[in-house]
């Protein structure tokens, strides 16, 4: 079959270029396998399957075990049992071991649940590919397409005639466009679903409405805070920038109209704008004896201290000088004694 659709192929080449009078044949060819293996619906749906099959073979397995411990007990007490037992037990096997394989190839065979699910899994994917195929061929005149995983036997391919990636790339826009509708179907459904139930309970009524006015408060204690906070930082700023320029006039020997409306002006624990002659706390009526005496206070603790560290360092140097002289004279008188 596969020689006869081969020289069939070839026919029709030839054909084909003796009418085309010298016009060039353009073939290209896709792998239908590497495709598959690289769109996620096919690549989730078969590890659905694997998992599927996974859990077949170990039905199979379990089968099998069984099977095996049925054997091993047979022969362990063959010699105690009846032949009408021996026979029943071994025609329970053959029953199990024909259910078994049964099994085995309704989920594994030929004709089983794995091929058909699979053939399945894969067509939806290929009518997509033949469609993009199609579209691909006659944007680009290609002659002929083949692709490289079936009966067709390729024996030399070059990779500039192979178009599976424009495929893949047309498959996977076409997927992310319906994805994206689907989203956005599912949303919208999402969103006049609960219009729908806010619509027709009322309590459901309320219960919006009290969300809504929560949400309208904070949204506007936020932005009060966040007012607040500005008003904070100018402030902070223009005091700032009043310091700086009271400093600069100390520094130049002149006083800035900003510094005496600092001083003129000035604020209260309430934030209240009042004057040094409201509060009585301006420059010229302050008192400044408490301050001076302090002063003093810390001047005569200061200067009696000194003092009595100058009488302590005196004495301890007398002390010094009176031993110094004592072990002298110790001295001396020794020699004196021994001479």
């Amino acid at each position: 079959m596969r020689k006869q659709f081969l020289f069939i192929f070839l026919a029709l080449i030839v054909a084909n270029t003796s009418q085309a009078q010298g016009k060039t044949t353009r073939i290209g060819y896709i792998d239908m396998e590497y495709i598959l293996e690289n769109v996620s619906d096919y690549k989730e749906a078969k590890a659905q399957l694997e998992l599927k099959a996974q859990k077949w073979k170990q039905e199979i397995e379990a089968k099998k075990l069984n099977i095996n411990t049925l054997k091993e007990s047979l022969k362990a007490e063959k010699a105690l049992l009846t032949k009408e037992l021996i026979d029943e037990r071994e025609t329970e096997i053959k029953f199990l071991e024909d259910e078994m394989l049964d099994y085995q190839q309704k989920q594994f065979g030929a004709d089983g649940s794995l091929i058909h699910q699979k053939k399945a899994l894969a067509k939806p994917i290929q009518d997509q590919v033949f469609t993009a195929v199609q579209d691909i061929a006659e944007a680009k005149n290609y002659d002929f397409v083949f692709d490289k995983s079936s009966d067709l036997t390729m024996l030399f391919s070059n990779k500039r005639f192979d178009i599976s990636d424009q495929v893949l790339h047309i498959l996977n826009r076409t997927d992310k466009r319906e994805q994206l509708t689907k989203k956005q179907l599912k949303d919208q459904e999402a969103k006049e679903s609960k219009e729908n139930a806010i619509d027709e309970s009322p309590a459901l009524q309320d219960r919006q409405k009290v969300l809504d006015e929560k949400k309208a408060a904070r949204d506007k204690l936020i932005e009060d805070r966040r007012l607040e906070q500005e008003a904070k930082k100018k402030e902070y700023d223009d005091r700032r920038k009043a310091i700086q320029a009271e400093r600069e006039a100390k520094k130049n020997g002149t006083v800035s109209e900003t510094a005496k409306t600092t001083d003129a002006t000035k604020t209260d624990a309430t934030g209240k704008t009042v004057t040094p002659a409201a509060t009585g706390t301006g420059t010229e009526t302050a008192p400044a004896t408490p301050a001076v005496n302090k002063a003093e206070e810390r001047q005569k603790l200061y200067e009696q201290r000194k003092k009595e560290l100058e009488e302590r360092r005196q004495k301890i140097l007398e002390e010094r000088e009176a031993a110094k002289k004592a072990k002298e004279a110790e001295t001396q008188k020794t020699n004196t004694t021994n001479n």
